[in-house]
């Protein structure tokens, strides 16, 4: 990433918009906090026709509905597939060529050809749960995002969402490291978490150029409030928008904590455990909160072929970015043109393997084509 300036937005915070045509107006939300998530199945998500968009107050004469119908999907005469591959020991294997891979669209193999392989720029969307359970750590995510920018290629771009009560843009797509220096500085703690809607106007609103990979890599623990759009809604988009989700899960570090003043309650008296009984249901709650939102942060990873990490600490946030950005610059862009032809909006599943049974592949589950 450069370290000069660029025409790109940065010199304040912007709400969240359809297209981004209302800057500064706050999406004002009801929110109450939902303790257990509510897992959400690949089926309902692939079968799910329209997507509950985040609600907002807004003036009545601006247009603020995100239309189910206008989805970024790929034209089918190519689909890019950025496909991650480890060894058995988890390491990445780089020096792959066409013919070390097959691809499987609906059971039916497709044809590669020598251009198949091709190096793609990526555009990066970070977002950060400025909510009370990351606040207290927020340097040490601007410190993460900061390295993890010096090691993305030249032609990479950046951009930059908070999210907690509202959903806000503080950068938009941009290759200067000094505007988002600045960006990062603008964080501010919040309350609450918007991670649904965060996630689906991250997908729909903030799409890449036209020859560039998707990706979004977000911190959060993935606990809604539970008051806008659902995490089916969410998965929806991002497979819509052909963007891969890479989580930084603080859930790890949250569990441990609550588990940790759960056993000194509990180490009490007698009286002492009856009279902070509320506080262990509210302990185990949280904790039964934390383990399934972890399970739907997986499932949202894995079938954007994204990966999900669980630090042990916010110290290690700065090794785990590194680590994101250095899968991105070892991705493998596949590309083909689909043997099916049709353009019916309809879900194709999508399968990558390599020629080496031992290697462990990483891909988009599939995508959603383009009507005529």
């Amino acid at each position: 990433m450069n370290c000069h300036e660029t025409s790109g937005t940065g010199v304040s915070p912007v709400i969240f918009t359809r297209k981004m045509r209302v800057p500064r107006l706050a999406m004002s939300f009801g929110v109450s906090l939902l303790l257990v998530i509510a897992g959400a199945s690949l089926t309902s998500v692939l079968a799910q026709s329209q997507s509950p968009t985040p609600s907002a107050t807004l003036p009545k004469q601006v247009d603020q509905e995100i239309d189910p119908d206008d989805v970024i999907s790929v034209n089918t005469t190519e689909v890019l597939l950025p496909v991650t591959v480890r060894n058995a020991a988890g390491l990445l294997v780089g020096n792959l060529t066409r013919k070390d891979f097959r691809v499987f669209e609906e059971g039916v193999e497709q044809p590669l050809s020598d251009l198949s392989l091709r190096k793609v720029p990526v555009d990066v969307v970070l977002m950060v749960d400025a909510s009370s359970s990351v606040a207290e750590n927020l340097d040490d995510f601007r410190r993460a995002a900061e390295g993890f920018a010096t090691h993305l290629e030249s032609d990479d771009r950046i951009s930059l969402i908070q999210f907690d009560d509202r959903v806000v843009l503080l950068q938009d797509w941009t290759t200067s490291l000094a505007q988002l220096r600045r960006a990062l500085r603008r964080i501010a703690p919040g309350m609450f978490t918007r991670f649904h809607d965060a996630m689906l106007l991250a997908s729909r609103e903030q799409p890449p150029r036209g020859n560039a990979r998707h990706a979004i890599i977000v911190l959060t623990d993935g606990i809604d409030s539970g008051r806008g759009t659902t995490f089916a809604a969410a998965m929806r988009a991002a497979l819509e928008s052909q963007t891969t989700v890479y989580v930084v899960s603080n859930t790890q570090i949250e569990r441990a904590r609550k588990q940790r003043e759960l056993a000194t309650v509990l180490s009490g008296s007698d009286s002492s455990v009856r009279f902070n009984r509320l506080r262990i249901d509210d302990l185990r709650l949280g904790v039964a909160a934390l383990d399934a939102s972890e399970r739907n942060l997986d499932e949202l990873t894995a079938m954007t072929g994204g990966k999900l990490y669980r630090p042990a600490t916010f110290d290690d946030l700065e090794k785990t970015y590194r680590e994101v950005a250095e899968e991105l610059g070892q991705q493998y862009n596949l590309y083909y043109s689909p043997l099916d032809v049709r353009r019916d909006s309809r879900f194709r599943r999508v399968r990558v393997e390599t020629t080496n049974r031992s290697h462990q592949v990483s891909a988009r589950i599939g995508y959603y084509s383009t009507k005529k």
